[in-house]
């Protein structure tokens, strides 16, 4: 499917521009949307429509080879799918999140086995776009915590009805000792420099169901794997409207918003992220996000 971009490149002045990746060829379409949040703003009510919106503006588009954007290439650069939107993120929708939770927690993690069989989900706030790491970038583990790691999740990219659109790659970085301490420190867990990644796109797909897809996790170290993992997408619990919902009561997103929704892969008790790590999430048929581990 095409997925819709944000990148910069030297011949465009290496400003931001927005694109439509097309296999292996990115079209300019700033000149018609802007930003993210102009075609999301023009995708409500009508998002396949919106995104027809784009397949006709490749007419008079620039163009853009993919290979372009590799790390190494000395030409554009992806940027995170995101600008003036928020990001969310859910928690313990998968069913070895909440046992994981439970395991670090001190006091057995009570709340957590509560809140995954409760009809109101767990949902946060976790970066605003402009502070979204891109691919290839470099995520965060805090100076002030010994147990991070990786949360890898599938993205769903609403518009400003909370109409889902499309679905994207995210790196829900997180904190495991100081939400294990206590459940009342999970902003500091979970919001901090560098603890968001998206990209490398955002998949078109206006669709209320889950994609039948699987989402992998590789953790390399001095170039040796020291973790690697994976889980279907169908094993969520909650479903895509039921989150959105949620998110939309009693607050708005005028430029839309990006949900995380929980991770199923979840790294052994022992292990902890290190600097120089490289991280890779891969989910089929979506995308895959790459990024190396720094000290915040």
């Amino acid at each position: 499917m095409n997925k819709l971009v944000r990148f910069s490149h030297p011949a465009a002045d290496a400003k931001a521009r927005v694109g439509l990746q097309v296999d292996g060829t990115i079209y300019d379409v700033t000149d018609q949307f802007a930003t993210i949040g102009a075609w999301l703003r023009a995708s409500v009510g009508r998002a396949a429509a919106a995104i027809q919106d784009l397949t006709t503006a490749q007419a008079q588009a620039t163009i853009y080879a993919l290979a372009d954007f590799e790390p190494g290439s000395g030409q554009g650069r992806l940027l995170a799918p995101v600008d003036t939107q928020e990001v969310w993120a859910a928690g313990v929708t998968y069913e070895r999140s909440r046992e994981a939770r439970q395991e670090e927690a001190q006091d057995g993690g009570d709340v957590y086995a509560r809140v995954y069989g409760a009809t109101r989900p767990e949902l946060f706030f976790k970066a605003l776009g402009n502070r979204v790491v891109a691919p290839f970038d470099e995520v965060g583990i805090r100076a002030d915590s010994k147990w991070n790691v990786p949360e890898p999740e599938l993205a769903v990219v609403f518009n400003p009805a909370l109409e889902p659109v499309g679905f994207s790659v995210g790196n829900d970085m997180s904190s495991r000792d100081i939400e294990g301490e206590n459940p009342l420190y999970l902003p500091q867990a979970k919001v901090y420099t560098a603890s968001c990644a998206l990209g490398p796109g955002i998949v078109l797909n206006p669709s209320a169901d889950w994609p039948e897809t699987t989402i992998h996790l590789n953790i390399e170290r001095g170039g040796t794997v020291v973790y690697s993992g994976s889980i279907s997408t169908d094993r969520i619990r909650r479903k895509i409207n039921e989150l959105g919902d949620y998110l939309g009561r009693s607050y708005t997103f005028p430029e839309g918003v990006v949900l995380m929704t929980g991770t199923g892969v979840v790294p052994p008790s022992n292990f902890t992220l290190a600097v120089g790590d490289r991280v890779t999430i891969e989910i089929d048929d979506i995308g895959a996000l790459t990024n190396t581990v720094k000290l915040v």
